[in-house]
């Protein structure tokens, strides 16, 4: 399975039609939300979440939308409404397994986003499956887009293959809207790969270290764009974008200024992405055993000396992208036990001292080895037995 995500190329009609869409799927998914919350203080009844769900989606259907002041619903595509219920279900669904916390209300504030599917097909034998296509959008070539229930659209970047989809998703960053759909594709790993294994060493100076002596960095550009975000929110640290308590409306320049606020961060989004996204493949290509620490990432944050620098570098995110590239590049990711000391251990005599975080240079004080920190530990991670494989592990 794939995925490809493509900007869209709107006008001001266009766009209002996306804000619509986004802000029904919002309005349905806290509206279940309340609902939810209610039925639970009937003793009663007893039912799980799901049953609830979907008896409130009969109410939302049958009641709330055949209301005068809600004839507004029925100018948008029904898989919205359906889309927000089944997002609602796994939220609680990973909340009440432990995965997630409690579902929160959606807000404007922190981006738009809806789906849509096609929901038709041509059945020929009831109970069997529809035919080929007649269930999926087909997507030509070139810089258009039909999506299910709504207009055709144009795309910024073109598409330059024919292939077919039956969900999408549409997404705001900023003031950009993305579309985004799966292809039921497959990528055939490489057999050969040059290094047979290699170890990982995530750093707070250097983004990652390999035991083949590659280093890897975030780029200068990062630091130059958040140098520019902080001197964007210091010079408009008083601005407020409107309060609707007091009934006061954002003005031009607090709603120009939030845009170019939300266009910086992603713009240092982007650049960790990409930045990421290549070192990971980098290594995916060229390495068959890819061993990494089992950091505990949410402890190190807690570290307020560390915190900023832990979050910079991405250390889960690069683990993320490593799992998840096995199947593309044919590799296997290990992973060392947290408590093992890679910085402490020399790796030629496997002598342990102590070592500061200011201490660079690895100088061993048995047999008098001299290397980087970062690359003994890379060494160290590479020779050193694994405690498990990430393969078949779920939230690694």
């Amino acid at each position: 399975m794939f995925a490809i995500k493509r900007e869209l190329k709107l006008n001001n009609v266009e766009t209002s039609l996306m804000r619509g869409n986004a802000g029904f799927k919002r309005w349905v998914y806290n509206y279940g939300l309340d609902l939810i919350q209610s039925s639970w203080d009937f003793e009663d009844i007893k039912a799980s979440d799901s049953k609830r769900l979907d008896t409130i989606k009969k109410v939302f259907t049958q009641v709330t939308m055949q209301k005068p002041e809600y004839a507004w619903m029925k100018l948008y595509p029904s898989t919205v409404y359906q889309s927000a219920f089944i997002d609602l279900k796994k939220a609680f669904e990973r909340w009440r397994k432990g995965i997630s916390g409690f579902p929160k209300k959606k807000s404007k504030k922190k981006g738009d986003s809806f789906t849509v599917y096609k929901t038709a097909g041509i059945y020929p034998v009831i109970g069997e499956p529809p035919l080929a296509f007649t269930n999926r959008v087909v997507i030509n070539r070139g810089q258009r887009i039909k999506l299910p229930g709504l207009k055709e659209l144009r795309l910024k970047e073109r598409i330059d293959f024919i292939c077919s989809s039956q969900t999408f998703t549409v997404s705001r960053t900023a003031d950009r809207w993305f579309v985004a759909f799966m292809l039921d594709a497959q990528k055939i790993p490489p057999i050969i790969h040059p290094i047979e294994k290699i170890g990982v060493d995530l750093g707070v100076k250097i983004l990652a270290t390999c035991s083949d002596g590659t280093k890897y960095d975030m780029p200068i550009t990062l630091q130059t764009a958040k140098t520019k975000l902080g001197k964007l929110q210091w010079h408009n640290r008083n601005k407020v974008l409107g309060n609707k308590n007091l009934k006061i409306r954002a003005s031009k320049n607090a709603k120009k200024y939030y845009t170019r606020l939300a266009r910086q961060h992603s713009k240092i989004a982007n650049i960790r992405q990409d930045t990421t996204q290549k070192m990971t493949t980098d290594i995916s290509r060229k390495a068959y055993v890819i061993r990494i620490e089992d950091l505990n990432v949410q402890g190190m944050k807690e570290n307020h000396k560390l915190a900023q620098a832990v979050s910079n570098n991405c250390f889960y995110e690069i683990r993320r992208q490593l799992t998840y590239k096995q199947a593309h590049y044919g590799t296997r990711v290990e992973l060392v036990d947290r408590w093992y000391p890679s910085s402490k251990t020399c790796s030629k005599c496997h002598h342990i001292q102590d070592m500061r975080l200011s201490d660079r240079i690895f100088n061993c004080q048995k047999c008098k080895h001299i290397q980087d920190r970062d690359e003994n530990a890379a060494t160290n991670l590479e020779n050193t037995p694994p405690v498990q494989s990430t393969v078949g592990l779920t939230g690694t």
